[in-house]
Order: C-alpha cells, then sequence, then structure tokens
C-alpha cells in the first residue's frame, strides 16, 4: 500500500477535520501543557485511523454493491482488505498509547473506546440507531480532551460529548439519504430506510437543536463569555444552513456542500471557546 492510498484510506482530511472535537474538551479542561495537546492530537488521529480502517474492511463487500461506494479503495483493488485490519489495530495500540501518557483514567478508557470503533460498523447491520452510536463514538473526542487536561470527570465532559454525538447523528443523518434505496435493498439499518426522507430530516433537526442546547448548556455552567457565543451563535448558523440544504435535496452535489459547510463547525466553536478561557 502506497503512501497516497494510506492517506486516502484514513481519510487525512477528516482526521484534521476532527481535531478541534478534542481539542475544545482540552480547552475546557484548563489547557494543560503542549504534551497534553501533542498526546490528544496523536490519541485523537489514531481513534480516527483505526475508526476509518475499521469500517473499510468491515463493509468492503457493501461497499463494492453501492454505486456511490464501489471506487473505494479496497473495492477498486488498490489496498487489500488485510492491509486495513493491520493498521487498524496498529491504530489502535498507537490510541492507548498515546492515552497511557496522558494519564491513569484516560489510558483506562482508551479500552472501551476501540471497542467503540470497532463495533460501529456493525450496527446498521441490526439496527437504525447506527447514527446515535456513531455520534457516541465521535463524542469520545471531546470527553477525552477533557479528561487529559483535567484528568476528572465532571458535567462538562458529558455536555461536550452531547454536543459532537447530536451534531454528528443529525449530520450522519442526512448523510444517509442518499443510500436510502439502497440500505433498504440491502436490509441495512438508517433512519431514512427506516422513516422515509421527510421524517428522518425532522430527527436530524432535532439532533442539531440538541446539540445546541449542550452547546448553551456548557457556556452557561462554565460561565463562558462573548468569544464562547460568538462561536455558538455561528454554529447555529450553520446548523440552519445545512438543514435549509437538506431539505431542497440530497443528491451528491447538495451533501457536498452540506459538508462544505459543516467543516466550519468544529474550528469556531472551539476557537471561541480557546480564545474565551486560555486568552
Amino acid at each position: 500500500m502506497g503512501f497516497k492510498n494510506f492517506l486516502k484510506l484514513i481519510l487525512v482530511k477528516q482526521t484534521l477535520f476532527a481535531l478541534p472535537f478534542a481539542f475544545l474538551g482540552v480547552a475546557f479542561g484548563g489547557g494543560g501543557g503542549p504534551k497534553t495537546w501533542i498526546l490528544t492530537a496523536a490519541a485523537l488521529a489514531a481513534a480516527r485511523s483505526a475508526g476509518m480502517c475499521f469500517n473499510m474492511a468491515l463493509d468492503h463487500r457493501i461497499d463494492a454493491k453501492n454505486p456511490r461506494t464501489k471506487d473505494r479503495l479496497i473495492p477498486r483493488g488498490e489496498v487489500a482488505p488485510r492491509q486495513a485490519w493491520v493498521w487498524a489495530w496498529l491504530s489502535c495500540l498507537a490510541l492507548i498509547g498515546s492515552a497511557f501518557f496522558l494519564n491513569r483514567l484516560c489510558f483506562y478508557l482508551s479500552f472501551p473506546a476501540v471497542f467503540g470503533l470497532f463495533t460501529y460498523s456493525f450496527f446498521k447491520r441490526f439496527s437504525a440507531s447506527s447514527h446515535f452510536y456513531l455520534g457516541l463514538v465521535e463524542a469520545a473526542a471531546p470527553i477525552g480532551g477533557y479528561l487529559a487536561a483535567a484528568g476528572s470527570f465532571s458535567a462538562v465532559p458529558f455536555a461536550l460529548g452531547v454536543v459532537i454525538m447530536a451534531w454528528i447523528a443529525g449530520l450522519d443523518i442526512v448523510y444517509a439519504l442518499q443510500d436510502m434505496e439502497f440500505d433498504r435493498k440491502e436490509k441495512l439499518h438508517s433512519v431514512p430506510a427506516a422513516l422515509g426522507r421527510k421524517k428522518a430530516l425532522l430527527v436530524s433537526a432535532l439532533c442539531h437543536l440538541v446539540s445546541l442546547s449542550a452547546i448553551v448548556f456548557a457556556g452557561v455552567h462554565t460561565g463562558r463569555g462573548a468569544p464562547y457565543w460568538i462561536g455558538a451563535l455561528f454554529v447555529a448558523a450553520v446548523f440552519s444552513r445545512q438543514q435549509a440544504l437538506a431539505w431542497r435535496g440530497h443528491d451528491a452535489a447538495q451533501i457536498q456542500k452540506i459538508f462544505a459547510v459543516n467543516m466550519y463547525i468544529a474550528p469556531a466553536l472551539f476557537l471561541g471557546a480557546f480564545i474565551d478561557i486560555l486568552i
């Protein structure tokens, strides 16, 4: 497997997109030192790499049948499933190692995190709750970031986890609209396949509302100032834009527009929190 294929396999752009998830938790946890930020970034990158490789390896036969995903690396024959499995488990070891050097709590929690990364791909085979399970797995990023900096639990990391879980679930439901008919044909489970387009979009909108509510709770609970609330308002505007785009249609071009604006959410919320808390 060449380096270019490796970067495509782990979707490195999505890893960079996810870094602010974890950094948001670090900021709320007090920041810590350079070691905290570096190891948190390493853990997040390893977790994303493991999750992507597990998903690609487990779903390559399904991907080969789906017109939208048939050109991914494994169905196309450019990467062998065995290579994806090897990299997935190496990434898990990197995640556990990074967590070990953060603190004992992060180390202990890295094992259920690995379990979540491995099991996500199975959920769509038997439950439409897979969107929420994906959100739960992604929620480990801000929770882990907070624990890396603070070293203990409070209400804050759970609120941040709800922010990410509901946001990602809402986004993934919209994304799954593309595969609604395919999922029904292959007996795969998703909210769009179970409820249809309109009801699925209502569930997605509700998820975004829950995410915004958790953003407000985290801000009020910790007494955040103007920079944080400016970031929160920006997120609300992006959620509104995404929902408007989703209601217009769910073809590939429309989904691309939704994901394009989605890329700004995590950096905006993180920067607002970082400026408010640490500067």
